[in-house]
């Protein structure tokens, strides 16, 4: 363990580093790009925290590969060229967008490219956890790695709005991640539980941890989309690690849940994003329009127009990300594994209730509203007899009309 805490130590000091001398020098340069119509901001803000956090993942797979407890990890070296190569070019990608703002199709095509280079050196979906169960053919797992990986990208991609968002998220899933990969490889390995999984997690960890203090509310720096894809393609190849090359119906559990979670984890974790992209690709072809189409209707922006604060919303998907992703995890590592449900089934209600508290503060205010309209048209036309205060007396009717 304390080597994984050593690798996520230099990825968050690297990253924390490199993003204030990228803030610096953003400001200096006037690096940043005008406030958009859908930007919940303000004020002008730098956008290339990515790049620090890439320089932090890269630099602490490099002190790994110099411990040799990761020997075993770093065998097969042609994985790891192509997760570093797949996110260099995510990031490429990403600030090109950041700074001129490409086209949809162009962000999409270097995505699948990443994506490809992942699965044609072997990082890719090849059996499901359940009981062995193999993917049809070499090239149906090659397409359906290729459809994850762009599929988490964008979804990560599509909750960066707020400040502090895509961080925090990212560590409390892939904190809750790492600890099931970790676990699940002391049972199938106890004697060399070094995997690639929980190397990837835990410098991604590290690089959220080290992102975090500038990026949290009142932002002094973004990720940018450069940032946001890499996570979503980290977090991607983690899970895939995981989910295409262990059976944990050989771990000696006989619970069914536990028999799953390399498939249900990893959706537990991405539960909000998911839903989010899920959200937006369906309202964007309802009305005609591209699905990577730009709006102000992500889930983020309704929890502010609903009355959330920036910071409150913020917690709220901190929230439901650590209810949805701590409760699959217990399903693991309680037995029975029932004993988790109450945590879920609390957790669930505690941040619904959280989340639509602002619907019932809005009622009561427009009832209070209606009652002092109500008390003002009822003097209206109790004080004076005439004949034009008719359209009073019919609002007063409507009113206690809907009062009741």
């Amino acid at each position: 363990m304390r080597f994984y805490l050593l690798v996520a130590a230099v990825s968050a000091v690297v990253t924390f580093v490199l993003a204030w001398v990228i803030f610096k020098l953003s400001h200096r340069y006037r690096l940043y790009p005008k406030i958009r119509e859908r930007d919940v901001h303000t004020r002008p803000t730098p956008r290339l925290g990515g790049i620090a956090m890439f320089i932090g993942v890269v630099i602490a797979i490099l002190v790994a590969s110099q411990i040799s407890w990761f020997d075993l990890v770093f065998s097969e070296p042609g994985k790891l060229w192509a997760i570093m190569g797949a996110a260099l070019i995510i990031v490429l990608i990403g600030v090109a967008d950041d700074i001129w703002d490409l086209d949809w199709l162009t962000k999409l095509a270097g995505q699948i490219i990443a994506a490809f280079l992942l699965a044609w050196q072997g990082v890719q979906i090849v059996s499901l956890p359940i009981g062995g169960l193999t993917i049809g053919s070499s090239g149906m797992s090659l397409v359906i790695t290729i459809l994850a990986v762009v599929l988490v990208m964008n979804a990560i991609n599509f909750i960066d709005g707020l400040d502090g968002l895509v961080a925090g998220v990212a560590l409390i899933a892939n904190g809750v991640f790492f600890l099931y990969s970790y676990l699940l490889a002391q049972d199938t390995s106890p004697t060399d539980y070094f995997n690639l999984a929980s190397l990837i997690t835990a410098v991604l960890i590290g690089a959220c941890a080290g992102f975090l203090p500038l990026n949290f509310h009142p932002a002094k720096l973004f990720m940018g989309d450069a940032g946001a894809l890499l996570v979503g393609l980290l977090m991607a190849t983690s899970a895939i690690a995981v989910t295409g090359q262990v059976d944990p119906a050989q771990l000696g559990r006989s619970q069914l849940f536990p028999a799953f979670l390399p498939i249900l984890l990893p959706f537990a974790i991405l539960i909000i994003p998911l839903l989010d992209f899920g959200l937006a690709i369906f309202r964007r072809l309802r009305a005609g329009k591209s699905p990577f189409s730009a709006d102000r209707k992500h889930l983020h922006h309704r929890l502010l127009d609903m009355g959330h604060s920036h910071l409150g919303a913020v917690l709220i998907f901190y929230g439901w990300t650590a209810v949805f992703s701590v409760g699959c995890l217990l399903l693991f590592v309680l037995q029975p594994y029932w004993l988790a449900f109450p945590f879920l089934g609390v957790g669930i209600l505690v941040c619904a209730a959280i989340t639509l508290f602002p619907l019932t503060r809005t009622k009561r205010r427009e009832i209070m509203a209606q009652s002092a309209d109500a008390g003002t048209l009822e003097a209206r036309v109790t004080a004076v007899d005439d004949p034009l205060d008719a359209a009073a007396e019919d609002d007063l009717d409507d009113i206690k009309e809907n009062q009741t």
